[in-house]
């Protein structure tokens, strides 16, 4: 089976740690990377190649929106996860916004949501 590499882009410690356990409680799925900025994610993209990328909304200096924006224009493009506290509702503007394949709240981010993500983005 193919390992999905997986970049986790928040400014929160305690969320990075809890989005690295759901990552690593999911099969198929491995943390190759931690990013706190949006800048620090396309330099972390860039070196590491990952196939997809959880990224918090709101970051300090540019945004997870704009950062998922310039990573749609990577040479191959990781699948885009936008996580926030927002409520559902909000994910569709991000999404649009963005071109991240989709949005979760933090608090609904699981391994059965991860999968199914993955799988819808990747068809």
């Amino acid at each position: 089976m193919t390992v999905v590499r997986v970049l986790l882009v928040d400014d929160q410690a305690p969320f990075l740690g809890a989005m690295s356990a759901v990552v690593e409680e999911t099969d198929g799925f491995e943390v190759v990377g931690e990013a706190c900025s949006g800048e620090e994610s396309l330099r972390a993209a860039a070196a590491l190649l990952p196939d997809l990328v959880l990224l918090d909304v709101n970051l300090p200096g540019m945004d997870g929106l704009e950062a998922a924006r310039r990573l749609q224009g990577c040479p191959s493009p990781p699948v885009v996860l936008l996580l926030s506290t927002y409520d559902e509702d909000a994910g569709a503007q991000f999404v649009a916004e963005s071109g991240a394949a989709a949005y979760v709240t933090k608090s609904a981010f699981s391994p059965d949501r991860l999968r199914a993500i993955w799988s819808d983005a990747t068809g």
